[in-house]
């Protein structure tokens, strides 16, 4: 279960995201079964690059979505345990899918202010 602090930086990051529309977003995505191990045999990792045009909370489904040109990329905010800053453009969300099924979502803005 995630902490209401955590709970509230999220909150923060959508309804501050708005900010970075227009920007270059990267999006790494890691699968992985061993909670915090996310050494590079372990873990199943994709990389996607689009600019920014949308984002928006889906309550069907309780998803919190961010969109580009042909790319589409949603967090189930039902699941997420983990959320960090460790960037100042940079947010990480981690959902437990499962047992011992894991995805770790680091996003990247290329903001330039």
């Amino acid at each position: 279960m995630i902490s209401e602090e955590s709970r509230n930086k999220i909150i923060d990051f959508f309804e501050n995201i708005s900010k970075y529309y227009g920007c270059k977003t990267e999006i790494t995505e890691g699968l992985y079964t061993d909670n915090g191990n996310l050494e590079a045999e372990q873990t199943t990792w994709n990389l996607s690059e689009f600019t920014l045009v949308r984002s928006a909370y889906r309550n069907n489904g309780a998803r919190l979505m961010m969109e580009g040109e042909k790319m589409y990329y949603e967090i189930s905010a039902s699941i997420i345990i983990d959320f960090k800053q460790p960037g100042r453009n940079s947010f990480e969300f981690v959902e437990q899918y499962g047992q011992t099924v894991f995805r770790i979502t680091k996003i990247r803005f290329h903001y330039r202010y």
